[in-house]
């Protein structure tokens, strides 16, 4: 199969602390991938290396065969771990810029997730709840017509309904033929929606498996799974 993301002895250190360590990882197209691990076990490094943000200490990442540059980011669309949007913007102003930025945004597809929301596309950003900052920043995330999706803890800090709201909106309004990467700790949420997960622990791949044949063969879900591994 054609990989998206092949990770090589892939390491990343951070003043002498393992961010990740010797991963070898292949993750193919047209997957809906969970990256799963406790806070603190290696996801957020792995993410930020594949999107260019930081560079290995050692090891290679390609991203569609290239290494992380201003070719793979044509391709990858990031959502962060904490929003990193301009408080002082307007909502307009915001897809206006993403649509500026990037070739393959759909600025029908963004103001019509907004306006499912009733949000006013004239306000700042900054006089948003927290969650409805969280969920203008993964509409634009996923209006771009990307080939990789990363997403870094989609569904953590928000409350239930918004959870509800970012996975019905990743489903529904991604690249069919893309591959989306969830990093996450909260399983029980987004399980049914994995086609595969990867197991991570203090930097280190513990697991790589197809979601609905490691349910199969070990007889409980993937939260239960993961609760077992991690021991919480």
């Amino acid at each position: 199969m054609n990989e998206i993301i092949k990770c090589n002895a892939l390491t990343k250190h951070y003043n002498g602390e393992v961010g990740i360590q010797d991963v070898n990882l292949g993750i193919v197209r047209g997957r809906i991938v969970g990256l799963l691990g406790p806070n603190g076990s290696g996801k957020s490094t792995l993410i930020k290396l594949i999107n260019g943000m930081i560079t290995p200490t050692r090891g290679e990442i390609f991203i569609d065969g290239k290494k992380p540059g201003i070719e793979t980011k044509k391709i990858v669309s990031y959502l962060p771990e904490r929003n990193c949007l301009n408080g002082w913007m307007k909502v307009n102003e915001l897809v206006t810029f993403y649509d500026d930025f990037y070739r393959d945004f759909d600025k029908e597809k963004a103001y019509r997730l907004i306006e499912t929301l009733e949000i006013n596309k004239k306000a700042k950003l900054k006089t948003l709840s927290k969650g409805t900052r969280e969920k203008i920043q993964l509409i634009l995330v996923m209006s771009r017509q990307a080939e990789l999706y990363c997403l870094d803890e989609p569904i953590g800090g928000v409350d239930p309904a918004a959870r509800e709201y970012i996975i019905r909106t990743i489903i529904n309004n991604y690249n069919k033929q893309a591959t989306i990467l969830i990093s996450t700790h909260l399983i029980a949420d987004i399980e049914e929606i994995l086609d595969d997960v990867v197991f991570i622990q203090e930097g280190s791949i513990l697991k790589v498996e197809v979601a609905d044949q490691l349910r199969k063969e070990n007889g409980m879900s993937i939260d239960e799974i993961f609760r077992r591994m991690y021991k919480c």
